[in-house]
């Protein structure tokens, strides 16, 4: 397992070495117990008041719904945590000070709830250039454990060119390979390179489960330009801008001119 030690203030060569050789980071415990206290409850408003629903009906059907009426990152701990200093650290030694933001996703995820099969979440560039990286954060507010469920990783799986359901049919079997992230204490964020082919399995069957607090965040590479796949994302990067999220730091974090036009393709 590839894991990076949060104590410290930046990633070494090595540790890009072997995040480029694998596609995953595993950082224990990035986020601080008070961060995940303001994070769970807007996790919770998200899902519970609707919110949720209404920005995948703004993508389902752009047209009909037009854009959702409150955004993730308009949720303050969500703003912040786009932007939570070690992140970013970990995120510059792996790609580069320069990379943009392209998409946040947030959810309370019900023991119940079916894994998710073997996929990759990669978005193309219009260099066609895959040397350029995009990265997805995925953030456990709770962790992972036998009543959460677990991760599923294919390292060295982003070297190759697939489409993202090539391994679908596996459902959320195990592979050859296969690394499996089960153990991870609260607060745990999990870098991947969004062309690694990863699953999201369910507790097991027969006890008690608890709900896995899960928020996701990617970024991209600057040097091309980046299909969004929201069709509000001009929306989305403009608000951000407008609550100075970057707090001037960050010159490329929200900035348009990185994207292509939305198709709705995905």
């Amino acid at each position: 397992m590839t894991v990076f030690s949060t104590g410290r203030e930046a990633l070494d060569a090595e540790h890009r070495r072997q995040f480029l050789e694998s596609g995953y980071l595993v950082l224990p415990g990035l986020l601080p117990e008070a961060l995940r206290e303001r994070l769970a409850p807007e996790v919770d408003r998200w899902v519970d008041e609707g919110l949720r629903a209404r920005s995948i009906a703004a993508c389902t059907d752009p047209r009909r719904n037009g854009p959702p009426p409150v955004l993730e990152l308009e949720l303050p701990a969500h703003g912040e945590l786009l932007t939570h200093p070690p992140l970013l650290r970990a995120l510059t030694g792996l790609i580069g000070r320069s990379f943009v933001f392209h998409h946040l996703h947030s959810d309370r995820q019900a023991p119940d709830l079916p894994g998710k099969p073997w996929h990759h979440d990669c978005e193309p560039n219009d260099g066609s250039d895959p040397s350029l990286l995009m990265v997805h954060a995925l953030h456990y507010l709770t962790g992972l454990d036998e009543r959460v469920g677990s991760l599923a990783v294919l390292p060295g799986s982003h070297r190759r060119t697939a489409d993202k359901g090539a391994y679908a049919h596996h459902g959320t079997g195990e592979l050859p390979g296969e690394v499996v992230l089960d153990r991870l204490p609260p607060g745990t964020t999990v870098l991947l390179n969004s062309a690694l082919f990863h699953a999201r399995r369910p507790a097991p069957d027969g006890g008690p489960g608890r709900p896995r607090y899960f928020i996701d965040a990617s970024y991209c590479q600057v040097g091309a330009r980046w299909r969004p796949v929201k069709p509000h994302w001009r929306q989305m990067l403009a608000r951000a801008r407008e609550l100075d999220l970057a707090d001037g730091q960050w010159p490329d974090l929200f900035a348009e001119h990185h994207f292509t036009e939305y198709t709705g393709t995905v």
